[in-house]
Parts: C-alpha cells; sequence; structure tokens
C-alpha cells in the first residue's frame, strides 16, 4: 500500500468533499429550498459532510463518498432546471477548486526552483506535493461526478434534460447504482479500464504544465 500517496490524499480529499457538497447546499438554498440549511449542510465544516466510511474507501480503493445533500424540489422555484443547477454546482466547485490549486503550486515551483536555500526548497517541495494532490483529487471528483450514470451528479444533469415521470427516474436511480458500484469494483481489482477517469484528469493538468 502506498502510505505516501495516502497520507498526502486525505487534504485534497477532505477538502474536496466539503467544498463539493457545500456547494450543493448553497445552490438548493439559492434556489429556494431550506432543507440543507436547515439540516446544517450549509457549512465549511468537514464533519457535516464526510462520512467515515465514504472517506476510507475513496483513500485506499480510489472511490468513495460522502453525506449526499438532501433538498425537496417541490421548494424549488423551476423543479427540472433547479435540480440540474443543483447538482451541477458539487462538480464545477470541484473543477475551479483544481484549477485553484494548480496555479498555487505553480507558483510555489517557481519560488522553490528560484531560491537557494536547501531547507525552505525541500519545505516548497513537500507542499506543492501535498498541494498537487489536492489539485488532482479535485480534477478526480469533477470528472467522476460529471458521468451520466446514478447516482452521480452527471445522472442527474442528464436526466433534467429529458422528460421522464418521476417513477421513471427512481427506476433509472435503483439499476444505476449497482451497475457503478460493479464498474468502480472491476475497474478496482482488475487491469481493465471502464472508466477512464485518471486518464482524462491528467490531459487536464496537462494543459497547466
Amino acid at each position: 500500500m502506498d502510505w505516501q500517496r495516502i497520507i498526502y490524499s486525505v487534504p485534497g480529499v477532505l477538502i474536496g468533499f466539503t467544498i463539493h457538497e457545500y456547494f450543493h447546499a448553497f445552490a438548493a438554498y439559492k434556489l429556494g429550498d431550506n432543507t440543507a440549511k436547515d439540516q446544517g449542510r450549509l457549512t465549511l465544516d468537514p464533519i457535516k459532510h464526510i462520512d467515515p466510511i465514504g472517506m476510507i474507501f475513496i483513500i485506499i480503493a480510489g472511490f468513495g463518498w460522502a453525506k449526499p445533500v438532501q433538498f425537496d424540489q417541490n421548494m424549488l422555484r423551476n423543479p427540472k432546471r433547479d435540480k440540474a443547477i443543483i447538482a451541477a454546482a458539487g462538480p464545477i466547485s470541484n473543477l475551479i477548486l483544481g484549477i485553484l490549486f494548480i496555479f498555487i503550486v505553480k507558483g510555489l515551483w517557481l519560488i522553490a526552483v528560484s531560491g537557494k536555500n536547501e531547507a525552505i526548497y525541500n519545505i516548497l517541495d513537500y507542499i506543492t506535493d501535498v498541494l498537487f494532490y489536492c489539485a488532482y483529487t479535485n480534477f478526480g471528483l469533477f470528472v467522476f461526478n460529471i458521468i451520466p450514470i446514478p447516482p452521480l451528479d452527471g445522472s442527474h444533469i442528464f436526466l433534467s434534460g429529458i422528460n421522464l415521470s418521476s417513477e421513471a427516474e427512481n427506476k433509472i436511480m435503483k439499476i444505476g447504482t449497482p451497475i457503478l458500484y460493479i464498474i468502480l469494483i472491476i475497474q478496482s481489482r482488475t487491469d481493465y479500464t471502464i472508466l477512464p477517469i485518471s486518464n482524462i484528469v491528467e490531459k487536464i493538468i496537462s494543459i497547466f504544465f
């Protein structure tokens, strides 16, 4: 087990999950639903958003989950449109956060290589490694969550664009969730790449370097 990768990944996972769920809650609140706010989810406190088991899984197995933000679609001004906005708010926040971390990494790296103090270089080198993992994790959360497979955010965005009954949507959600888990288990236990998340993340990062 790569303990260095696990240790470096923890800050990115904590920040990524927290920001992701916060912006789901924030979008719902701004669109007229107080459910998440009343449940204490409109906060940047990680404890309110992190699911301990989901956290362990994403660090060890490469996939996991946070506590899902709940909302009442009957409270939304335009339920079909607003559901898509709420769903998109989480992944988009991770994309923006990933870009922010990448620019910080680039800035610190320039400072590190331009200096002559070896101690400062080593400290900055460690910090940039951690921040790079933060960027990688958030890009990963963005890519993973826009996949249109239930219960991921991408499925909610996709289903909002087609005219289906609530019953049909619920059936798709029930079918899609086990399919997603099967895909993730196969991918984590074998050499088969069904969802090329890492490849896409690396292509995104290559844009900035």
